[in-house]
């Protein structure tokens, strides 16, 4: 765990910053690795996205600022605004920013 408090706001004004100077609109960094969960903030400019990709067993997502369109490959769409917290579906799935966005991952893998 990390030994000093994370300011998110803070940490999504800088990856913000950084996905807005960025050739492919995007920032991000782990902020907590601990055994099998890992958090992390990703900052992504509007328009931009990560591609479909496997879930990891467990995993959440919770809107910052902005807002972001989750897709499933079942077709399933959900959009996300900022202060809005959702379960990621357990099937592939990809992330669109519809604004400029920053989100918090959280997620369990199944090894430590």
């Amino acid at each position: 765990m990390p030994e000093t408090t994370q300011d998110l706001t803070a940490l999504a004004d800088d990856h913000l910053n950084a996905a807005r100077a960025d050739a492919h609109g995007r920032s991000a960094r782990l902020l907590v690795h601990d055994g099998p969960l890992r958090q992390s903030v990703i900052a992504l400019t509007s328009g931009s996205a990560l591609d479909d990709h496997v879930t990891p067993p467990a995993a959440s997502l919770q809107v910052l600022r902005g807002k972001v369109r989750l897709t499933t490959e079942a077709g399933g769409e959900h959009l996300l605004a900022a202060g809005e917290l959702w379960a990621v579906p357990k099937e592939r799935h990809g992330l669109l920013a519809v604004e400029d966005a920053v989100v918090l991952l959280t997620a369990v893998t199944a090894t430590a």
